[in-house]
């Protein structure tokens, strides 16, 4: 079997690309900001926040997990959200290089 398109970037770029691609749509920047806000909550709460049913909130919320945004815990019958802050850092970082790099002038 040939290689995939991501085998030609490294892990870093691939994770970054993943997360990115993650935080692509409204609904999941919303989740995030709610988490900032509660600092953790329960799905349930999440979906009381969103105009979105149930079943799309678990959606994006898994997206957000496999994408290594956010973390979630199980207590009793629900799972506990919360972001995952090396993620966070990661991409801080990522965008501070950018920064800096644009900062300098070394872009056209």
């Amino acid at each position: 079997m040939g290689a995939t398109k991501t085998d030609h970037f490294t892990d870093s770029q691939n994770q970054i690309a993943k997360m990115a691609k993650a935080l692509g749509h409204p609904a999941r920047i919303a989740i995030i900001e709610y988490l900032m806000k509660v600092n953790q909550c329960i799905c349930g709460d999440i979906v009381n926040e969103l105009p979105l049913a149930q079943p799309t909130v678990s959606q994006h919320l898994k997206e957000l997990k496999n994408a290594g945004i956010i973390k979630g815990s199980i207590e009793g019958n629900s799972i506990c959200y919360c972001i995952d802050e090396n993620a966070v850092s990661l991409l801080n970082s990522y965008f501070s290089n950018i920064l800096q790099t644009v900062i300098k002038g070394n872009c056209c």
